[in-house]
């Protein structure tokens, strides 16, 4: 699925935007974010250096993320008052509650951990949701996703560039 994503912006977007601007788009879309960007960016598709790559990443990574710690409760309940929304937001709520068991138990650092480390469902964007669900607040919980975000860079830029690069290289 994140192939085809990632594909998807590199066909779509490649020769009418520079390269950087994929990457920073690829890495604020739920799914892909920093780990389809620094993907994308690596010897094996867009090949951009990663000095150039990382800061994008990250950037593109955490601007949607004040938005969702600060707004997604909100714009969450405001849905659930409509017949045909309040399924879908229970469904997502369901989902990412799920999964926080870490972070409810170690917040900080189990919030770090779990934006950090490149699992499938993991991430940014679902660290956000669940620590807004939990009633994480904005200035704990924005610091560990920036920490984990640098952690998943550190870890993509290594599969990226090094694994996987060293195959195309």
């Amino acid at each position: 699925m994140k192939d085809v994503l990632i594909g998807w912006f590199i066909e779509n977007l490649g020769g009418k935007v520079g390269k950087e601007f994929i990457i920073f788009l690829i890495s604020m879309v739920p799914i892909l974010e920093l780990r389809g960007g620094l993907l994308a960016a690596g010897p094996a598709l867009l090949d951009v250096a990663k000095w150039q790559a990382i800061p994008i990443s990250i950037i593109g990574n955490l601007i949607p993320i004040p938005f969702i710690l600060l707004l997604i409760t909100k714009i969450f309940d405001w849905m659930k008052g409509t017949k045909k929304l309040k399924p879908m937001v229970e469904k997502l709520e369901a989902k990412a509650m799920s999964k926080s068991g870490k972070i409810e138990k170690y917040e900080f650092w189990g919030l770090v951990l779990f934006v950090g480390i490149p699992l499938p469902g993991t991430g940014a964007w679902t660290g956000s949701l669940i620590a807004a669900l939990l009633g994480i607040r904005f200035r704990k919980a924005f610091p560990a996703i920036v920490l984990g975000v640098c952690l998943a860079a550190f870890l993509m830029t290594i599969l990226s560039y090094t694994i996987i690069g060293g195959i195309f290289a």
